[in-house]
């Protein structure tokens, strides 16, 4: 750590040497979703945060990205650093036009300081149902979030628990922007894949102007192997509920590390390893292309090739 923070009891660091993947990653490859936590003496951990992290900051992303094989990433404003955007907006723009950035705003944002934003490479806002992160936001501060970014061509990211969708679907479905669905909306994975709790994610996903992203099956599993000590199957719960999304919406989802894995408590996975479960829900190279280059270049630089 550095700065004058201590970080939360039991806090899992980031895994510090990751193995070489097996799959190689398409040329272009884009990594969606993924943090920066400080470092806390340059970029202060917000009062009202509900966890102090481990420092992970945008050299050790940057090294990861380039072991990996990663072209790019879209940094997500940490919930651990607030409405303040700095550490994210640094990252952004250091990475020379290779990142893009999700932001954390309330209502009282300035017109100028969307824009500012906006030239940096932020293209979307987070929204945060997860009440053990975040506290709650009054959903008319969202929607009126919504409107002021819209003008811009940004997006929504929705963090919520797969059980509370039908509470808050049709607030989703009246936001004037495209959605990103984060983690597959946290699914029961002891759950049939094809029960009603995860088809009306899927059905939401159908009727609506709605991305979703395959990630985080380390923090999905109940009763997955790890992805740990060359684990060459791991998360097989989480399996069949990335692989269904990635066939019935192969044009509208995305893949991302969620690095440095904020919150874990049971293990740290090995990212190496984390990139070797893609090919186990996106079984074609057709697929793969589309989850990790196409869609979200067209998300992010659209009209920029990979």
């Amino acid at each position: 750590m550095s700065g004058p923070f201590i970080k939360t009891p039991g806090w899992l660091d980031w895994y510090r040497n990751p193995s070489a993947p097996a799959f190689t990653l398409p040329e272009g490859t884009v990594d969606a979703h993924c943090h920066v936590f400080g470092p806390g003496a340059e970029f202060p951990y917000a009062p009202e945060r509900k966890y102090t992290p481990c420092d992970a900051g945008k050299h050790e992303l940057f090294t990861l990205r380039d072991h990996l094989g990663v072209s790019r990433n879209v940094i997500v404003q940490a919930t651990c650093h607030g409405a303040d955007n700095s550490a994210m907006v640094d990252a952004v723009r250091a990475s020379g036009g290779r990142a893009r950035g999700i932001a954390t705003v309330r209502p009282d944002i300035t017109d100028a300081e969307l824009a500012e934003l906006d030239a940096a490479g932020v293209r979307g806002v987070r929204f945060n149902f997860l009440k053990r992160l975040v506290n709650a936001a009054p959903k008319e501060d969202l929607a009126a979030i919504a409107e002021r970014i819209a003008p811009l061509g940004w997006h929504v990211v929705i963090y919520f628990e797969g059980e509370d969708l039908a509470d808050l679907e049709g607030f989703f479905t009246a936001l004037p922007t495209p959605l990103v669905v984060d983690h597959m909306g946290r699914p029961d994975v002891t759950k049939p894949v094809d029960g009603p709790d995860f088809t009306r994610l899927l059905r939401f996903v159908e009727r609506s102007d709605v991305w979703v992203k395959v990630t985080c099956p380390e923090r999905l599993t109940v009763t997955g192997r790890p992805a740990l000590e060359g684990e060459r199957e791991p998360y097989s719960d989480v399996v069949p509920f990335g692989r269904k999304v990635v066939e019935e919406f192969p044009d509208s989802v995305l893949w991302g590390t969620d690095w440095p894995h904020p919150n874990l408590t049971d293990h740290m996975p090995d990212d190496g390893l984390l990139v070797d479960y893609v090919p186990r829900v996106a079984v074609t190279a057709a697929m793969r292309q589309k989850l990790l280059v196409d869609n979200p270049m067209r998300l992010y630089w659209p009209g920029e090739n990979a």
